[in-house]
């Protein structure tokens, strides 16, 4: 099973340290649709753009950023612009003649952007003005992090970076040997409560202190295995949850774990790989994860028992989760977006977004999902409750944005969403497998 799970990922996701191979079948084709299925929530597309070139079909750390009623998003090619989240129209736009491949991140008036050549930029939101750029000597595949007055970047070559806010000046570097084989990108630094939480290749996690990036403490999660160097790959692509003092972390080929932060003891591990996200509740009372499979999972924070697991995406190449109201969402390598109950993984609706991968997690702000395809595809969606038996009307696949609702329309559509209570659904043809 490792070695097809592992088959595929050389396809579905390029390895830092080889080429991939040219003319290979995918060992894994993707579970095909169900076409009996009879959605149980309308998909409206409130609008929908092409910005940029997007990834240009690559898997980079590419993501929209949500704040102050924008969306601001960058593509690969040196394009960054603000666009209105009710609207999708362009705020302001700028060509900074860089391969963007991380961020865009918000914090405040500043958004922050990284390149595969290893530039860092930081931007004024309000109007796209630079204010500076730095040149790291990894190439940047994660989104760097504005934390405190520092941003933090991690780079493909296990390095940390901890560069001043007012300048762009390296107030600190930690690295550390890469393996010989790791996946092509990195996880994201989080913010903790006291402290700079980075998982790295090796299947390594650690908390830093921002003033100097000393170790708070470190710690291997899932130590690698087995007699060739690509079964012993054991990265954290996902970037790490936090709720309150406790982390919890998913390593590729490994382990799905806790971590008090406040010790760096694992408080509990549970064999589940994942490389592309994890998500937790506002509560913080159950976790949703996409696993190595494309495998949705619900489970327990508590101690990593599995609730339910959805298995109709299988080898979908699906997003992380994302939670909207009382659904989640997760896209896939066609372009379209699945909406899941949340109480028991019940698959209710689909939606073709675009014609290329969905490689970025979909954000959401108000019950809208935004999704960035890697086309450069960009639309605002959301998810309202249909009568039992009453097939969604499809939205159409291409064209211009359409006109929002009104911020009275938003609020009532938000509501039926949150209404939305799964278990009052009739069961679809796509119910989840039990878990033991």
């Amino acid at each position: 099973m490792l070695r097809a799970i592992l088959a595929a990922l050389l396809i579905a996701l390029p390895l830092s340290g080889c080429g991939m191979f040219r003319g290979e079948r995918d060992p894994n084709p993707p579970t095909q649709l169900p076409r009996d299925l009879s959605p149980q929530v309308s998909i409206q597309t409130l609008w929908k753009t092409r910005f940029g070139q997007g990834s240009e079909t690559r898997a980079l750390a590419l993501t929209p950023a949500l704040g102050g009623g924008r969306v601001y998003v960058a593509d690969a090619r040196g394009r960054v612009a603000a666009l209105g989240a009710a609207d999708g129209r362009v705020q302001w736009e700028r060509q900074l003649g860089l391969p963007f491949s991380g961020g865009p991140d918000l914090a405040g008036d500043l958004l922050a952007l990284g390149a595969s050549s290893g530039e860092v930029l930081l931007l004024a939101a309000r109007d796209g003005a630079e204010r500076w750029r730095t040149r790291l000597a990894g190439e940047v595949l994660s989104v760097p992090r504005v934390i405190g007055d520092l941003v933090v970047v991690h780079t493909t070559d296990n390095s940390i970076y901890g560069l001043e806010v007012s300048d762009g000046s390296e107030r600190w570097r930690l690295t550390h040997t890469p393996p010989v084989l790791t996946l092509h990108g990195s996880a994201s630094p989080v913010a903790g409560p006291d402290g700079i939480l980075v998982g790295i290749s090796g299947g390594r996690l650690l908390y830093l202190e921002p003033e100097q990036g000393a170790p708070l403490w470190e710690l291997v999660i899932t130590p690698p295995s087995g007699r060739s160097e690509l079964e012993r790959i054991v990265d954290i692509n996902a970037d790490p949850v936090l709720v309150g003092t406790t982390a919890y972390v998913a390593v590729f080929n490994g382990d799905l774990a806790a971590v008090d932060l406040v010790t760096g003891t694992v408080l509990w591990r549970r064999q589940l790989s994942s490389h592309a996200g994890l998500v937790t509740d506002a509560e913080g009372s159950t976790l949703y994860i996409s696993d190595a499979e494309d495998h949705l999972w619900s489970a327990d924070p508590a101690d990593g028992a599995g609730r339910w697991k959805q298995e109709s995406l299988r080898h979908r190449r699906l997003t992380g989760p994302a939670i909207v109201g009382n659904l989640l969402v997760v896209g896939d390598l066609d372009g379209y977006a699945h909406w899941l109950a949340r109480r028991d993984g019940q698959l209710l609706g689909f939606e073709r977004v675009a014609r290329s991968p969905i490689g970025a997690t979909p954000v959401v702000a108000d019950g809208v999902v935004f999704i960035y395809a890697r086309d450069g595809t960009l639309a605002a969606l959301r998810a309202n409750p249909v009568a039992s038996g009453t097939a969604a009307r499809p939205t159409t696949d291409a064209g211009a944005a359409t006109t929002a609702p009104d911020a009275a329309g938003h609020a009532a559509e938000a509501a039926r969403l949150d209404l939305l209570d799964p278990t009052l659904v009739p069961p679809p043809a796509t119910a989840p497998a039990a878990v033991d």
